[in-house]
């Protein structure tokens, strides 16, 4: 079974959050923090990146905090996950080459990994956000 690392979960509970809020409802960090209890120092750093790559807008001010940037049915989940992990975000092996992997030679898994990775890009690619808001 394939497992999501803690940071993409937490960024793909915030959008989700974000998502279910609606365009015009910027939500803080720290509200999103306190109601999932997802450590605050590194949600923010998720919503930074996320920000980075223009998934998230920041709107200043007292009612301020982070809005999508894209309607939920055109966001796919991988824009996110790839935001957040780059595009190794399942699975590390079959990524690698000889000069990060010490048995990339002789390694019997590197081509089914691939593949595996391929449809699991494929689907994610697929599969926007709204689908699980």
């Amino acid at each position: 079974m394939f497992k999501l690392s803690k940071k993409v979960e937490y960024g793909l509970i915030a959008v989700k959050h974000m998502a279910m809020q609606g365009e015009n409802n910027p939500v803080s960090s720290k509200e999103i923090s306190e109601k999932y209890k997802i450590p605050y120092d590194l949600l923010s750093k998720i919503l930074q990146k996320l920000k980075k790559e223009e998934i998230l807008a920041s709107v200043q001010g007292t009612r301020g905090g982070y809005t999508l940037t894209q309607k939920p049915d055109k966001l796919s989940l991988a824009t996110i996950f790839n935001a957040i992990e780059g595009d190794t975000y399942i699975l590390d092996c079959g990524q690698h080459d000889d000069e990060s992997c010490t048995i990339y030679e002789t390694c019997i898994l590197s081509s089914p990994l691939k593949k595996i990775q391929r449809q699991i890009n494929s689907y994610f690619n697929s599969t926007m956000l709204s689908e699980i808001v």
